[in-house]
């Protein structure tokens, strides 16, 4: 990924979609509508600790900050929560990409409806433990660029999922 700032946020969903194209969520641990999983990574925090990083879970050492320069390219490697589901046949997996938590756009009075709530009492539109929209931890000169992905080529991105065969 590059960034026109010297910093961005990460926020990957895995989602399954029925075969009509409808998202499918899941009862979570902290809201009832929730995709199959999420992953986040401040780009400035890629740093991998070598010793505990292993093929499916990436871990970051967060022992520094490293800056980006604008528009260079960088490799991040994006831990996503370990799960596991199956999907019938005909349903799809796809990853999302984002700048921004995952909202499942409920209104607010749908989500009210829920008695699902935030710390700070309003209802809840992601089902993450805290919402990452303070400006004070994500002030627009350093979080507000344009984030591009690069993939293909010369930029070997890939998801990697283990997949159990059926029997």
């Amino acid at each position: 990924m590059s960034s026109t700032t010297t910093d961005a946020d990460l926020f990957l969903v895995l989602q399954a979609f029925d075969p009509e194209g409808q998202e499918v969520v899941f009862s979570g641990a902290q809201h009832p509508r929730a995709p199959i999983s999420q992953g986040w990574l401040r780009a400035s925090h890629r740093r991998l600790d070598p010793a505990l990083t292993t093929e499916y879970r990436p871990y970051h050492a967060h022992d520094r900050v490293q800056p980006l320069v604008p528009n260079e390219v960088y490799a991040l490697d994006v831990e996503i929560w370990p799960t596991s589901i199956v999907l019938p046949r005909g349903y799809r997996l796809a990853l999302s990409v984002r700048g921004t938590d995952y909202d499942y756009g409920d209104t607010a009075q749908a989500a009210a409806n829920l008695m699902v709530r935030s710390t700070t009492k309003q209802p809840k539109r992601s089902p993450g433990a805290f919402m990452h929209d303070d400006p004070r931890d994500r002030p627009p000169e350093i979080f507000g660029g344009t984030v591009t992905l690069h993939t293909g080529g010369a930029y070997d991105s890939f998801v990697l999922l283990p997949v159990i065969p059926p029997r």
